[in-house]
C-alpha cells in the first residue's frame, strides 16, 4: 500500500484504518524521509517524534486542543512502545486540571473523551534498535468494554475525591488499577492551584497528568492479537 502524507482528516473509521495499514511495517526513518523531517541524533530530543509523524500521515486535526486527535470521528491516536511483546512504559492520557477535577464527572472528563475510542499504533521499543529503524505494528481500533470502563471510572473518581478534599499528598503513582497519576511539569518549580479542602481555599502543588498503566495496555494488546 502506498505511503503518503494525509491532505485531509479521514472521513470514516475505514479510511483511517486504511491509512494506518499503509504505515504498518514501515520504519520511523521511512516516515521521516517522506515527510522531510530530520530525526535528532539524541533520543531525548526525538521524544514524541513517532506520534507527530503518525499525525501527519493519518490526518489528525486536533492539534494541541483537549479533544480526540481525529475530531470528526471522535478517535484518539496513541503510539504504544512495545518490547518483547509487552508495553514498555505507561501511556499519557491528559493533564489534570486540579482546580476543576472535583467538579467534573467522569462522563464529561477529558480522560473519557480521549479514551472512548482509541487508535493504538504499536511501535518497536527495543533499546538495541536505533529510532530510525524502529517499525510500526498493526493498528488496533479500541473502545473500553464495560469492565474496562468501570475500572477507568473508579480510578478517576478516586483521584477526583482526593483532590476535592485537598488530600493531594495521598495521590501517588501507586494509586489506581488502570489510571496512574504522575508529575507532569518541565521542572520542579512549576506550580498550579488545587483545592485545599471542603471548607474552601486553595493550595499550590506540582502539575500532574493521567497515564494508563502498562498492565492495562498489555491487556488491550493481548485481546487484539490472541
Amino acid at each position: 500500500m502506498t505511503l503518503s502524507l494525509a491532505k485531509t482528516p479521514p472521513a470514516s473509521e475505514d479510511e483511517l484504518l486504511a491509512r494506518a495499514g499503509s504505515v504498518a511495517g514501515r520504519s520511523v526513518g521511512e516516515l521521516a524521509m517522506k515527510a522531510q523531517v530530520r530525526i535528532p541524533k539524541q533520543m531525548r530530543r526525538a521524544k514524541g517524534l513517532a506520534g507527530q509523524l503518525l499525525e501527519q500521515f493519518l490526518g489528525a486535526d486536533a492539534g494541541s486542543k483537549a479533544e480526540p486527535d481525529f475530531r470528526g470521528l471522535g478517535i484518539e491516536l496513541k503510539t504504544l512502545p512495545v518490547h518483547e511483546g509487552r508495553p514498555k512504559e505507561s501511556t499519557f492520557v491528559s493533564t489534570i486540571e486540579l482546580d476543576r477535577l472535583g467538579d467534573t464527572d467522569f462522563e464529561d472528563s477529558v480522560v473519557w473523551h480521549k479514551l472512548r475510542r482509541v487508535l493504538w499504533m504499536p511501535i518497536e521499543a527495543d533499546p538495541s534498535v536505533e529510532l530510525p529503524h524502529r517499525r510500526f505494528g498493526a493498528a488496533i481500533l479500541w473502545s473500553p468494554d464495560d469492565d474496562q470502563r468501570r475500572t477507568l471510572q473508579d480510578d478517576y473518581e478516586r483521584v477526583a475525591e482526593l483532590v476535592l478534599r485537598g488530600r493531594i499528598d495521598e495521590i501517588t503513582g501507586h494509586l489506581g488499577d488502570a489510571l496512574q497519576v504522575r508529575p507532569k511539569a518541565a521542572h520542579g518549580g512549576v506550580r498550579e492551584r488545587a483545592p485545599e479542602g471542603i471548607g474552601g481555599g486553595y493550595q499550590w502543588t506540582g502539575p500532574r497528568g493521567f497515564y494508563l498503566r502498562p498492565g492495562f495496555t498489555a491487556g488491550i494488546l493481548e485481546r487484539a492479537f490472541r
